[in-house]
């Protein structure tokens, strides 16, 4: 059990990689070379089986903010000392047939956006919040730290379960499972997941002003989002993302820092 403890920290410690857009270290134990392989792999899985929808005005709109949000991303990296750091990334941005609101981004540039999020975002500006968003959590390297999170959150509850057999109180396995799997989850895992929505919210109204779309929409669209949702909040310690009424709030105060950010590489107007 020593052995596994001290494998364990040793891992957390130096599984570290430093996210460029906000200086702090990160764990992440999934290199690209690993992770990019299987996004691009259930991405193309994802579009074989789901209707993709093209030349029309709204795919050329996906497509051409997709473009200019990557391209603007590149440019802060590149400003910034990151030359290079998107080299692996492999940039692709659908429009998907479907009545969800949503969208993603996975690992490596794979986007899909639903056409169920069009009504929502109503202009292009609206569809640059939530596509700089998208992106933002595949520069952070979010859906890797995720992965990694959850290999310690698992590898601690093998360990739990060793423990409590060599202890020979393997009776209380059940217990245990029950009670680590809600304290991590809770405690852990769900904050983590917020942590990281606020993260991409501060990174992609960055990189969306830098694209020239005007920042003062990410507010806005959000609060077209609570309202869709009647205002109905779920309990915000079970849930993954942030309040709408803390995102607002928040991205109204980031709204004169992106464009700050903007002015520096020459962009003053916004569309």
């Amino acid at each position: 059990m020593k052995k596994l403890i001290i494998s364990l920290s040793l891992l957390a410690a130096f599984s570290c990689k430093t996210n460029p857009f906000t200086g702090k270290s990160t764990l992440n134990f999934m290199p690209n070379s690993t992770v990019f392989p299987m996004a691009f792999s259930q991405y193309s899985t994802f579009l074989n089986s789901n209707k993709v929808i093209s030349s029309t005005n709204d795919a050329a709109m996906v497509k051409r903010v997709g473009q200019r949000i990557a391209k603007a991303a590149e440019v802060w990296l590149d400003a910034n000392g990151y030359k290079g750091y998107l080299k692996d990334y492999q940039w692709e941005y659908n429009l998907v047939d479907s009545p969800e609101v949503n969208a993603w981004c996975m690992p490596g540039g794979k986007i899909v956006v639903y056409t169920g999020i069009l009504p929502v975002t109503k202009t292009e500006a609206g569809l640059a919040v939530v596509m700089g968003h998208e992106v933002a959590h595949a520069l952070a390297d979010h859906g890797a730290q995720r992965m990694s999170a959850a290999t310690l959150q698992q590898i601690g509850a093998a360990a739990g379960s060793v423990a409590l057999q060599v202890t020979n109180k393997s009776q209380y396995n059940e217990l245990f499972s029950l009670a680590y799997g809600l304290g991590t989850n809770v405690g852990v895992m769900l904050p983590f997941s917020r942590s990281n929505e606020t993260e991409a919210d501060a990174i992609g109204i960055q990189i969306m002003a830098i694209a020239g779309y005007d920042p003062a929409e990410a507010p806005e669209l959000w609060k077209r989002m609570s309202a869709l949702k009647g205002g109905k909040e779920s309990n915000p310690l079970l849930s993954t993302h942030p309040s709408d009424a803390s995102r607002i709030k928040n991205l109204t105060q980031l709204v004169p820092k992106a464009r700050a950010e903007a002015a520096k590489f020459g962009v003053t107007s916004f569309k």
